[in-house]
């Protein structure tokens, strides 16, 4: 794959910032989108625009075929066994909420044990945090080695009989450390508990085999994978995700009503009351597209080598810390200048067009791990080159310059 010539696809990324062209290195936070997905949801509003699954009329029917037409792509993406165990969602965050609310609240009872990592989003920590105080049970971590990963020994000992949910994160978004989910798995599923895992940060990136993986629930956001703001995605084990009860009730999920009783859809429909997200579907199935097209294997092989070279350029700046494993780590590099506070390094970069984040990324308990109140990051795609990397380089050196006072 050539970055250059995908950047050429995506039409934001040829506008200047502040009289330079833009460097985006902020995907870890959302993707941009190419014109084949800005083109999809256009056309739907422009030629397919209505309500699904309700109507027989000519736009009805194409758009219930493009909504789930969708669902389909994404099973097969993540190879899932069928279509049925795909629920559409808001997004990662609301996926793992209804895990939380719907699953969780329902079978833990007192005594019983949520194993989680202090490397978890907020999204795959308070909504446990939530659960274990409406049920009783007990939240316990696995510990994160010097470097930010786990150690399998960790795991083991941590998951016990009364272990009844490991809700872990594929890719950390601010350690890039790539957990290993397959032999997580294995543990908690020997042990009698089910595995959670937040999947925002490796759908994009890596080539992801539910199967394979052997995870009962799965969750991640099309719009850090170049779909719409909007859209998610929740895959459950069949069996599981019949026992689960809804989170939200109304008109679409339901089978039969009565005055004071009623039924529900099967699935996948039993989780997805009201009018869907439609226009977001369709631009999630267009994402699926492209990324297929260019390859889920070559984009993480050139996010590796990127990483990589991005990790000789900025370690040779003094004063730059880096967080993370030095190898085998997803495609971001998480640092602090010095004693600059992130947020000034952020805006000394968007003064020369480059776009990083700043702040604790919604992982506060992992910045108090790190010992530190925040940090800038930079994350990279498919469309992300060397030169992007040195524009970034190049701009913390004078960045430096600027505050040297602070530097020691």
């Amino acid at each position: 794959m050539d970055p250059n010539l995908l950047k050429a696809e995506f039409p934001i990324l040829g506008q200047e910032i502040n009289g330079y062209p833009l460097v985006y290195l902020d995907n870890a936070a959302t993707t941009q989108k190419p014109s084949s997905v800005i083109n999809a949801i256009k056309r739907y509003y422009e030629w397919d625009n209505a309500n699904v699954h309700r109507g027989v009329h000519t736009l009805g029917s194409r758009a219930t075929d493009a909504y789930e037409g969708a669902r389909e792509k994404v099973a097969r993406f993540l190879n899932a066994a069928n279509s049925r165990q795909i629920i559409f969602t808001r997004g990662t965050t609301a996926a793992l909420n209804m895990v939380a609310s719907g699953y969780a609240r329902q079978t833990l009872r007192e005594g019983d044990e949520i194993v989680i990592t202090p490397m978890e989003h907020h999204s795959n920590l308070i909504p446990w945090q939530q659960a274990a105080k409406a049920t009783g049970a007990t939240l316990k971590y696995i510990p994160l080695q010097p470097d930010g990963t786990i150690a399998l020994a960790d795991v083991e000992s941590t998951i016990t009989e009364n272990t009844k949910i490991v809700a872990v994160t594929y890719v950390s978004n601010v350690l890039g450390t790539v957990n290993p989910i397959a032999r997580i798995a294995e543990i908690a599923h020997r042990k009698g508990a089910v595995i959670v895992v937040d999947g925002a940060q490796s759908t994009p990136h890596l080539k992801v085999d539910v199967q394979a993986l052997d995870v009962d629930f799965y969750a991640f956001s099309g719009h850090k994978m170049c779909a719409a703001t909007g859209i998610g995605v929740l895959y459950g084990k069949a069996p599981l995700l019949e026992r689960m009860e809804p989170v939200e009730f109304g008109g679409e999920m339901i089978d039969f009503v009565d005055l004071y009783e009623s039924t529900w859809k099967e699935l996948p429909w039993k989780f997805e009351g009201g009018t869907p997200i439609i226009a977001g579907a369709v631009s999630l199935g267009a994402a699926i597209d492209f990324l297929e097209q260019v390859g889920l294997h070559n984009i993480d092989a050139h996010e590796k080598k990127l990483t990589q070279y991005a990790i000789e350029r900025l370690s040779a700046i003094e004063g730059l810390t880096i967080y993370g494993p030095r190898e085998e780590r997803a495609g971001l590099v998480t640092f602090n200048l010095g004693d600059v506070h992130p947020h000034d390094v952020a805006t000394v970069l968007d003064t020369k067009g480059i776009a990083v984040r700043a702040g604790h990324h919604c992982c506060q308990p992992l910045m108090r791990w790190l010992n530190v109140s925040a940090t800038a990051r930079a994350s990279f795609y498919l469309y992300n080159t060397e030169q992007d990397v040195d524009r970034l380089a190049d701009a913390l050196v004078e960045t430096k310059e600027f505050f040297g006072y602070a530097i020691g």
